[in-house]
């Protein structure tokens, strides 16, 4: 069972930029766990969302990759996760040309 929360939307001090360390910016984060098949309790998508919560409050954050790692590892420690998969995108970056967003994508399978 893959359970997914998608398009968490955050607005945070994220990044290394003097005026990103001081001005809050949109981030999305999307999360999914598998569940090992032996599991047999329930995993509310609250705890989920808590988690990724939790981690994005930290605020200012540095890298994308950090963010995207520290909620990996969490929910690999919930009970009966055997998989994360983190993706991690913030719409605005500083380039010189368009895009729509950077993401980072971390995935831990069970250890």
């Amino acid at each position: 069972m893959v359970i997914s929360l998608v398009g968490m939307r955050f607005h945070v001090r994220v990044g290394i930029l003097p005026h990103e360390r001081v001005h809050p910016q949109p981030l999305e984060i999307d999360l999914s766990v598998t569940r090992s098949p032996d599991a047999t309790d329930v995993l509310d998508y609250r705890a989920l969302y808590e988690l990724t919560a939790e981690h994005v409050s930290r605020d200012p954050l540095d890298y994308l990759e950090e963010v995207a790692t520290q909620i990996a590892d969490g929910a690999m420690a919930l009970s009966g996760v055997s998989r994360a998969r983190v993706a991690v995108r913030k719409p605005h970056v500083a380039l010189d040309g368009p895009l729509a967003y950077a993401e980072i994508v971390v995935e831990r399978p069970h250890a």
